[in-house]
């Protein structure tokens, strides 16, 4: 029987939420709720509806049908038919709607935007995929800390992680984000980063440190990275490391991938709807061994790059694979991931 599936917030992420679950063979997309007519819900109705639309806010109602989006029932009409809900809305309100999906007896995934106290577990697929299984209500990681962890779960599985320190270089908004202003300035956040502090959240045996700097761009983050592993490792072999993970990109500077942009363009070129990518992209001529620590960068693409774990969460609230690499396995093959 397929898991039915309903999404919280058809916005940034919500969007590609509902994308994701549609993709995935063993799982039911039942629907979409949001409060109004916003873009992203007026393009669903000028794409012709490809999912049913719930609406939040029942005052909305004749707003939302003015733009054409038929309205399928309430919030708590959507919640009543899912097993799993993946609340996808801003931060704050899905600790209020955290009570509807109680009310029910429902599961509930909640986005990096959330406390990390609305859920039972702290989660990423990767690195703890054995405790989300058959929780009632899992956190996803933050979208710097999840391409993070993939990097950093990913060499402490082939040799060991002592200790991480990372400069996280962070686009300061989403494309459209107009209540963020229009900036020409840098800001730097105090140390440590929240990434760091959430990587040991979810990874305890790893010291980690590391600043953030807020940039005046939209698409993507770059991550530099500093590890030092348990045992010695050659450059070649840590390349070796993420070129076999299914969801980390190595890519060249001399092929053209100079940052943020270049992955954005090529992602569009490639035909992924919006720019979208999933993988984190290592740049390989940043792979570096210096004094035994391992040292790379890497770019985050923000808008997708939580989907992947988001349906591995899906995945072990309800023990649909105990496994952990069979769990993420079914993941990426669905997700179209080496």
């Amino acid at each position: 029987m397929l898991v039915k599936v309903g999404v919280v917030g058809y916005g940034v992420i919500g969007l590609r939420l509902a994308e994701g679950v549609a993709l995935q063979k063993d799982m039911e997309l039942v629907g979409v709720a949001d409060v109004g007519p916003t873009l992203s819900v007026r393009a669903l109705a000028e794409r012709g509806m490809p999912y049913d639309f719930y609406l939040a806010v029942p005052e909305n109602r004749a707003a939302v049908e003015a733009v054409g989006v038929k309205v399928s029932g309430t919030l708590e009409d959507l919640v009543e038919k899912c097993d799993v809900i993946l609340d996808a809305t801003s931060a704050g309100v899905g600790q209020k709607n955290k009570a509807i999906y109680a009310q029910y007896g429902k599961k509930a995934i909640f986005q990096g935007g959330e406390s990390t106290d609305v859920a039972d577990v702290f989660f990423h697929g990767y690195a703890n995929y054995e405790k989300g299984l058959g929780k009632q209500f899992l956190k996803l990681t933050s979208c710097n800390t999840t391409g993070l962890i993939r990097a950093v779960d990913c060499v402490d599985r082939a040799v060991g992680v002592d200790n991480v320190m990372i400069t996280i270089i962070r686009r300061v908004a989403d494309p459209g984000d107009y209540h963020r202003g229009l900036t020409n300035a840098l800001k730097v956040d105090k140390v440590p980063s929240h990434q760091a502090s959430d990587l040991m959240l979810i990874m305890p045996h790893i010291k980690a440190t590391g600043v953030l700097v807020h940039t005046p761009v939209t698409h993507g983050h770059i991550i530099s990275t500093n590890i030092k592993p348990k045992k010695p490792v050659t450059r070649e072999e840590v390349i070796e490391m993420f070129n076999e993970h299914p969801r980390i990109r190595v890519v060249r500077i001399k092929d053209g991938f100079q940052g943020n942009a270049a992955m954005f363009r090529y992602a569009r070129d490639l035909g992924n709807p919006r720019g979208d990518m999933y993988e984190i992209a290592v740049f390989e001529e940043t792979v570096a061994i210096f004094e035994g620590h391992i040292i790379f960068a890497f770019n985050v693409p923000q808008e997708a790059v939580v989907i992947p774990e988001t349906m591995d969460g899906v995945r072990a609230v309800m023990e649909m694979q105990t496994d952990r690499l069979e769990a993420v396995g079914e993941t990426n093959k669905y997700l179209n991931l080496r």
